[in-house]
């Protein structure tokens, strides 16, 4: 009896035991992570007694809160939500937060979010304190065109100024209205969470930003800019052909459309790029290997992760191909997967004389009174291979000729705007659904504007659909730009 009067008691005092060393990690070690978890509801409601900082484009809010005389302080809304939602996201006491309400928390709230809950402003007697507003280097005028401009097509635009990185147009579509997201009735948002999470469309993926596709033809400027940095030059010239016989493999590569691309003579490479001749690219591709291909898809950017204010889904290429990979993948096909976002920096690039600057979005965050409490993450985008450079100020000066020469007589004539130096490439990426259509490229005198553009309709190809869509959205930039100097 004494012996099972031990083991109980030994068995109670070793559960004890564990329960205080269990208490005493939770209220030590794992307080911070705890109190500031997402889905801690009192941390959430505590936020809702801050005056959050607004979401700034231009001169006008595009995220801003409100007083109201619910248990929650304030109320969060969008005033042209759909037009910003993927780069907003929305504040919900349902779903947290999402987007730059997410990335930015800390700064819209004003304080760091230990702060919050350590409720450091009630032990201040500041119960209200005002957040900071971000404001943003996106272009108004420059969103506003591309929403209209995909006129509610599926696809994506993103417009960077080469020069400094700064990103003037990023927009999705189809795309959401944070407001009923951002509303204080629970049942309600959760009705309209079910009805975004339902639709096929996807309205909640950000196709700039989060959706790779194969590049299609637009991947040609990497080819080539491999080639030219290996000492091939704009005339090196290469045959005709109807097909190109893929060593190793059956499957062959052929034109789009299935003929030649100079009437059987032999073309330059740069009339190859202008007329986007598949053969000569795909024999381009397996001349210089693969080594050399991915290398200089790595200098601009691919299979790294995009310093960003948001999440960008990586661009890949696989580091080993046999020669049949290489040949589909030197006409962005095969296993090459790319975002909107991480073509317009390779344009950007070509732009900027070789240089890759560092996207960001954020261009100031500002305390209530207006002062400056920091800027943007800007510069030149070093830790890629090359320091940021992605290729020679020599190589982007051929590559920059040749596009503005694909806008004036190749297969990107609708991108062109009188009176303006546009250049640009198209893609036409096959997927074995809808074609995704590209247009990626530059404009202006002091090519100030960078543009990528992906359509995902059933008619769409890159001259037809992407390339007018891009020649509006680099007129908006362009007017935005003229009345602002």
């Amino acid at each position: 009896m004494n012996k099972s009067i031990s083991r109980v008691a030994t068995a109670v005092l070793v559960l004890f035991g564990a329960l205080f060393v269990n208490m005493n990690v939770i209220a030590l070690v794992q307080a911070d992570d705890l109190a500031n978890h997402p889905a801690n509801r009192r941390l959430i409601v505590r936020e809702y007694e801050i005056t959050r900082g607004p979401i700034v484009v231009g001169e006008h809010a595009v995220a801003m809160s409100t007083a109201t005389d619910g248990e929650l302080t304030y109320l969060r809304t969008y005033p042209e939500g759909p037009r910003y939602a993927h780069l907003t996201g929305y504040y919900s006491i349902v779903l947290q937060r999402s987007g730059l309400e997410a990335a930015l928390n800390e700064q819209l709230t004003g304080r760091p979010t230990q702060m919050v809950a350590q409720n450091l402003a009630e032990l201040l007697g500041q119960r209200d304190v005002a957040g900071n507003a971000v404001v943003l280097t996106i272009n108004p005028a420059v969103q506003a065109a591309a929403e209209a401009a995909l006129d509610g097509r599926e696809g994506a635009v993103v417009v960077i100024d080469p020069n400094t990185g700064s990103v003037l147009a990023s927009y999705s579509n189809p795309t959401f209205d944070p407001n009923p997201l951002s509303q204080h009735d629970t049942s309600a948002i959760a009705t309209a969470w079910e009805q975004l999470l339902a639709d096929p469309s996807r309205p909640l993926l950000d196709r700039a930003l989060r959706e790779t596709y194969p590049p299609g033809s637009t991947f040609k400027l990497i080819v080539a800019a491999a080639a030219l940095e290996q000492g091939r030059t704009p005339l090196t010239r290469f045959p005709d052909e109807r097909v190109f016989d893929v060593p190793q493999t059956t499957a062959d590569i052929g034109n789009f459309g299935g003929g030649l691309c100079n009437q059987g003579e032999p073309l330059t490479l740069e009339d190859a790029l202008r007329v986007s001749c598949n053969t000569v690219f795909a024999r381009l591709g397996v001349d210089l290997g693969a080594d050399v291909l991915v290398e200089q898809a790595e200098r601009f950017g691919l299979n790294r992760a995009v310093p960003y204010e948001l999440s960008i889904s990586p661009s890949v290429i696989p580091t080993e191909l046999d020669i049949p990979q290489t040949a589909q993948s030197a006409i962005g096909q095969r296993d090459v997967r790319v975002t909107p976002m991480q073509m317009a920096i390779v344009a950007a690039a070509i732009a900027n004389d070789g240089v890759i600057m560092r996207p960001h979005v954020v261009a100031t965050v500002r305390n209530p009174e207006g002062a400056r409490v920091r800027s943007g993450e800007s510069g030149r985008w070093t830790d890629l291979p090359g320091d940021g450079r992605a290729i020679s100020s020599r190589t982007a000066q051929q590559l920059r000729r040749t596009m503005v020469e694909t806008v004036l007589r190749g297969t990107a004539t609708r991108a062109r705007i009188d009176g303006v130096e546009v250049g640009g490439k198209t893609g036409t990426a096959q997927t074995g659904g809808d074609p995704i259509a590209w247009f990626v490229g530059f404009a202006g005198d002091d090519l100030a504007i960078a543009v990528a553009v992906t359509d995902e309709g059933p008619d769409a190809t890159g001259g037809a659909v992407a390339a007018p869509i891009a020649r509006t959205v680099l007129q908006a930039a362009i007017d935005a730009d003229a009345s602002t100097g």
